[in-house]
């Protein structure tokens, strides 16, 4: 028998796709496109500066929600200096300093509808407590902040608090905890419920708390701790107690354990 031939494996290099491969240098711009870029750049910034100075962006109607009618209309009068400016050029930062003098506004939130129009969405403060001080009151809101001095004290059915003849007291400002701050932040949780219709007076000694309500019961907090909490119990003591308790104390400064006496 012939003896097999052997068979020969010979290795074939295959050359590579060089149409495939990732080339680099195609992420490096030309400088044609950059000079394009640049040209660009520049009528874009041109663009801007343009619309800036002339009237096409001018605000020439201005929308105002949130807040009272006369919230609103002081609003409206504060920023009637903004009229005719770019809206461009208009943000929030200058609309809250145009309206640091309205007492009645907490913040503001502005929005841009171009071509013309701005949109100034008002969060209110809210008012919570009347600030006696002598014949004298003003109206306070449950951040501490002075709304407005009353004119006539006994028409306010607002929750009172009395401060000495020497704590100043000045439109807008924002009174500290012991001159009638911590007052009306206690009542802030009360605002919108009937027990907040109920208390006549708020007094404060050093950080313990009083509520007189209306038909004469204490209602005493101790420290403003967990004042939803005792809130929420004094309710249920007083639904028990009913319309008729004149007198007596609640006594719901250690939560876990309220207390009733007479």
């Amino acid at each position: 028998m012939a003896a097999r031939k052997k068979a020969t494996v010979r290795a074939a290099a295959i050359p590579a796709k060089r149409g495939h491969e990732f080339e680099f240098r195609r992420l490096i711009p030309t400088g044609r496109s950059i000079v394009v870029g640049l040209v660009l750049l520049a009528l874009a910034g041109a663009a801007y500066a343009a619309a800036l100075e002339t009237s096409v962006f001018a605000v020439r109607k201005m929308v105002i929600v949130g807040g009272s009618a006369k919230t609103q209309a002081a609003v409206k009068a504060a920023l009637t200096p903004e009229l005719g400016r770019s809206l461009l050029r208009i943000n929030n930062e200058d609309v809250q300093q145009r309206l640091s003098s309205v007492t009645t506004v907490r913040s503001v939130t502005v929005d841009r509808e171009f071509p013309n129009t701005i949109k100034v969405r008002i969060k209110p403060e809210l008012p919570v407590l009347l600030l006696r001080q002598g014949d004298a009151g003003w109206v306070v809101s449950t951040h501490g902040r002075v709304l407005n001095q009353v004119k006539n004290v006994h028409l306010s059915s607002l929750p009172r608090t009395y401060v000495p003849h020497n704590v100043p007291i000045a439109l807008g400002a924002t009174l500290t905890p012991e001159d009638g701050g911590l007052a009306a932040q206690a009542l802030a949780p009360l605002v919108g419920t009937r027990l907040f219709g109920r208390v006549r007076f708020v007094s404060v000694g050093g950080k313990e708390l009083t509520l007189k309500l209306r038909s004469g019961v204490q209602v005493r907090l101790g420290d403003p701790g967990d004042l939803r909490l005792k809130f929420a119990i004094t309710r249920k003591i007083l639904a028990v107690l009913g319309p008729d308790a004149t007198q007596g104390y609640v006594d719901v400064s250690v939560p876990q354990r309220p207390v009733l006496g007479q």
